[in-house]
């Protein structure tokens, strides 16, 4: 069982910003803006050697109507559900307030440890201040300064204390899990996708395009499959990104793609494929990333005999040169082969990990060779004596010839084209490199 803890407290007192420190990285968005974390934000870090899943939620606001503060009370409440201990953070500079005793309220009825988080404590006049949160009740008060980092040693040190070392394992372990991020423009379902798989309201999902602002990372274990899910705000076109905050997501969806073994591209199927779908698939290639291309609300289009036949070929026109991609058509809505779905793309990540035994290279490749040379160079035949994988993590090969700078991209893409066809890359984005022998 992994440990978890979960930070909570109102709006804008730096639980955001905390949570960032923990990880040592800027993986939730920091602003100024009341209500930026709208989801569960998860994470791993590591204190005195011991691994523990955190996760971050969005600012609790108790009895309101506005739509994303009601979804957010919702994530709040499942953080405090699925978390084994609970950082309850509150700002010194405003004092407690009605939203930090609704919290508390709640808080007090949860069974777990609670750890009381008075933040922005960076002098001595504010450490006075802060003992008034001493009567919000709470057992655990620690007095920090999420910016600086001041006292947050002690605070990890009493988390530290509750976790067994088997808890510890479990978390670094599931980073070895393959990851697949979902990507695509914003409204296309991507949430959609995940509550869908997971069979719960694990992200905001509304009508509103770019409700989802951060990467979302969830650990799915079901149907002998396991993996790490992460979805991420919709990619738009720069010229369509005018706020800092959006920009921000652009860039978390981007880095979502770095950490992710296989994205899941998912289309709009009234839409098709538009220019900036495009953009993010040449992103993915150029990142050696597998693809799976989900093609959703399969089930809004009028069906003739060979529609999804005719649609997949008129996609892939557009996805050339790199055609060698699945292509799902799914429901959402209808959970229609979102299975399917899932299965393919650990197939991708399979073919995307293989290693191909040199002396089967060199056996099938150098037959392809043979049987169709690479063009005379000034007078000179090239050869290719030799062919390897590379440690990489992208499928890379290099063949060694005697004139590695003359082969031009019509041989290399026979070559990669005599890959696919004889071992198993469908999905996968190859690198071939050619080397003086």
């Amino acid at each position: 069982m992994v440990f978890t803890v979960a930070i909570v407290g109102r709006p804008n007192v730096g639980k955001s910003t905390f949570f960032n420190r923990l990880l040592e990285q800027r993986k939730a968005i920091v602003d100024d803006v009341s209500g930026v974390t709208r989801d569960r934000q998860y994470g791993v870090t590591e204190w005195i050697g011991k691994s523990f899943n955190v996760i971050d939620t969005g600012g609790f606001v108790a009895n309101t109507s506005d739509i994303f503060e009601t979804e957010i009370r919702k994530q709040v409440k499942i953080a405090i559900e699925e978390a084994n201990a609970i950082i309850f953070m509150v700002d010194v500079t405003t004092g407690i307030t009605d939203l930090d005793q609704s919290v508390a309220d709640l808080l007090r009825r949860s069974t777990k440890p609670v750890f009381l988080c008075v933040n922005k404590v960076d002098n001595s006049e504010r450490m006075l201040e802060a003992t008034e949160f001493y009567s919000l009740g709470f057992e655990k008060i620690f007095f920090v300064s999420s910016i600086s980092g001041s006292g947050t040693g002690e605070i990890l040190d009493a988390v530290a204390e509750l976790i067994t070392p088997e808890a510890s394992e479990d978390a670094l372990e599931k980073n070895d899990l393959p990851k697949f991020a979902i990507i695509g423009q914003p409204n296309v379902g991507k949430s959609s996708l995940l509550n869908a798989l997971v069979g719960q309201e694990r992200t905001i999902v509304s009508d509103i395009a770019g409700t989802t602002r951060d990467t979302i990372h969830t650990h799915y274990n079901m149907f002998q499959k396991e993996f790490i899910l992460i979805d991420t705000a919709g990619i738009r076109r720069k010229t369509k990104v005018n706020e800092d905050l959006e920009f921000y997501s652009v860039i978390r969806a981007i880095r979502a793609m770095d950490e992710a073994d296989v994205c899941l591209l998912l289309l709009d199927a009234s839409s098709g494929i538009t220019a900036q779908d495009l953009n993010i698939f040449s992103l993915a290639v150029k990142k050696g990333k597998g693809i799976v291309v989900l093609v959703n609300k399969w089930d809004l289009i009028e069906k003739e005999t060979n529609s999804a036949r005719d649609y997949e070929k008129r996609l892939k026109e557009k996805l050339a040169p790199f055609t060698d991609v699945p292509i799902i058509f799914i429901s959402v809505k209808e959970k229609t082969r979102i299975m399917k779905a899932m299965e393919v793309a650990l197939e991708v990540y399979e073919n995307k990990t293989q290693k191909v035994q040199t002396s089967k290279l060199n056996d099938i490749m150098l037959k392809a060779v043979e049987a169709y040379h690479a063009p005379v160079v000034r007078g000179n035949a090239v050869t290719i004596k030799y062919v390897t994988q590379l440690p990489t993590h992208v499928p890379s090969f290099a063949f060694f010839t005697n004139y590695p700078d003359d082969i031009r991209a019509p041989y290399k893409n026979y070559l990669e084209n005599q890959l696919r066809q004889n071992f198993k890359f469908t999905g996968v984005p190859i690198r071939i490199f050619f080397r003086k022998k």
